[in-house]
């Protein structure tokens, strides 16, 4: 595979075009410090997924996550950033109510929180407001298989796909988006063969996660990769570090040192 040369700045049209030629790799991020890190490390694409009612804001589930919020970690993360692409995450109920609302909240990660584009989770019945934002020069990520924002009406966290009529609905859900305009689609917790499938009908890429190795590009929770999360790591994570275990450690080891005086040390005093 030819690796192209890098932009300075990635767009939705330059991650759209790496189709077949660059494999996209994307994370999630939720403020300026750790964004400032994951931009210096050449990722293409950083999600502000609404992840973060989990992982930075102790609900249950990504239901609770309201605009603000997002706006909010969108904000500082775009603020951390110079070359990655940087997509705000619409949360539940910022869109599913009509192209009207949609079109306020996805202006409002452009305009307050300097987003490069927005991800919204749906298939066909999403169509409407995609070709809408697409028309107003909003760039739309699009998302399917299991989406968080739809788990009361999946019964949890589960698989999609598995059957042939869910695949086919799949499949069918993903040429709509692309027809509508999206310039990706994340392709979440369904079969590998299936994943192929959808990418190889596509001419816009898929970022996979939980879907296998054929997607045109990969992303995860940076919270899972770095093992900052350990409330319940997914089957399908590789965890590339265990900060969380090294963050006690460190901790642990300040306050023995406060308390038995050996910090601060002559060193660390004016």
């Amino acid at each position: 595979m030819v690796t192209m040369s890098r932009p300075k700045k990635w767009t939705a049209r330059k991650i759209a075009a790496l189709k077949g030629k660059e494999k996209i790799a994307a994370i999630t991020a939720y403020d300026y410090a750790t964004a400032r890190f994951v931009d210096a490390s050449g990722m293409h694409l950083v999600l502000v997924g609404d992840s973060l009612g989990m992982t930075m804001l102790g609900y249950q589930s990504t239901l609770p996550v309201t605009v603000d919020e997002m706006i909010h970690h969108t904000a500082a993360v775009v603020r951390g950033t110079e070359n990655a692409l940087v997509v705000g995450d619409m949360p539940f109920m910022s869109y599913q109510p009509g192209i009207d609302l949609t079109m306020i909240n996805a202006g409002r990660f452009l305009q307050e929180a300097g987003a490069d584009a927005v991800k919204i989770e749906g298939g066909q019945e999403r169509v409407e407001l995609v070709e809408a934002l697409v028309k107003a020069a909003i760039p739309v990520m699009g998302h399917i298989g299991l989406t968080p924002q739809s788990i009361k009406d999946f019964g949890g966290f589960k698989v999609q796909g598995r059957t042939n009529e869910e695949a086919e609905r799949l499949v069918a859900d993903a040429k709509a988006l692309e027809q509508a305009g999206v310039f990706a689609i994340v392709l979440e917790a369904i079969p590998p063969a299936l994943a192929q499938r959808i990418t190889d009908s596509l001419s816009i890429p898929t970022v996979g996660i939980g879907a296998g190795p054929n997607c045109d590009g990969q992303i995860l929770v940076i919270n899972d990769l770095l093992g900052m999360y350990d409330e319940f790591t997914p089957k399908f994570v590789k965890q590339y570090a265990q900060l969380g275990e090294e963050m006690k450690r460190a901790f642990a080891e300040y306050i023995r040192d406060v308390q038995d005086g050996t910090f601060p040390s002559n060193e660390h005093c004016y």
